[in-house]
């Protein structure tokens, strides 16, 4: 996928790919974090006001080196700002974590179902606003389909880690003697991009978008493979 982005960044023709990841990805990762915090907040962890991350601002949430890092090689990351003690419930760090990758299947939804539909009524666009309007819902649902899986890894920093560690005190006993975990996640990242497409968080974002379009019918399916080619 990395070599992918590289590809298309320097190909004048693909300039829409490019530009619907950085806009997506750049909306998801703001609106992923700030799940993170209303959810906090709804556990009595006000910490996410405190340290003025409740915005919508891209570089409160991302920063400069995360959003250069999005421009050239498509990777990019967010941060929230939580304290667990505070949380209500016991199982307040799960609810809190889960609230991120459940906002990226949130806008997936969302993205494929207007996708969907337009498609079975009207077909690929031609090219235009319409047919830039149909690639940026297929890039915006395809990636948060895959950040949403890919977040829900349970693998230190990702989601997942803090879901399972609240669930099974044990893992988290063991995350924490790890001190810095951080080399599961680049043996993870190593892995995933070595691992047949098929088997990525992206290649079963995209199965999921054909089979769910599917659903409206075969011309529908027939204009997102349409779509799909077209876009990447």
């Amino acid at each position: 996928m990395l070599a992918f982005f590289i590809q298309k960044l320097f190909e004048p023709e693909n300039q829409l790919y490019f530009g619907c990841v950085v806009v997506t990805v750049v909306i998801s990762i703001v609106l992923h974090e700030l799940a993170h915090g209303w959810a906090a907040i709804w556990q009595g962890d006000d910490t996410p006001k405190i340290a003025g991350h409740m915005t919508p601002d891209p570089m409160v949430h991302m920063g400069g080196m995360s959003l250069l890092m999005l421009v050239l090689v498509g990777l990019a990351f967010g941060a929230m700002p939580v304290n667990p003690r505070n949380f209500r419930s016991k199982y307040g760090d799960a609810l809190v974590s889960a609230a991120g990758p459940a906002m990226n299947f949130l806008l997936a939804f969302v993205a494929q179902m207007a996708l969907a539909i337009w498609l079975k009524s009207e077909g690929v666009a031609d090219e235009g606003p319409g047919l830039n309007g149909q690639s940026l819902l297929l890039v915006f649902a395809f990636i948060n389909i895959a950040l949403g899986i890919f977040n829900l890894l349970p693998v230190p920093p990702l989601d997942g880690s803090s879901i399972l560690g609240n669930f099974i005190p044990s893992y988290k006993r063991w995350m924490d003697s790890l001190g810095n975990p951080m080399f599961l996640f680049l043996i993870l990242f190593i892995v995933l991009m070595n691992a047949p497409p098929q088997y990525t968080p992206f290649g079963i974002a995209l199965n999921f978008g054909a089979i769910f379009t599917s659903l409206f019918g075969p011309d529908a399916l027939h204009s997102y493979i349409e779509l799909y080619k077209i876009t990447l």
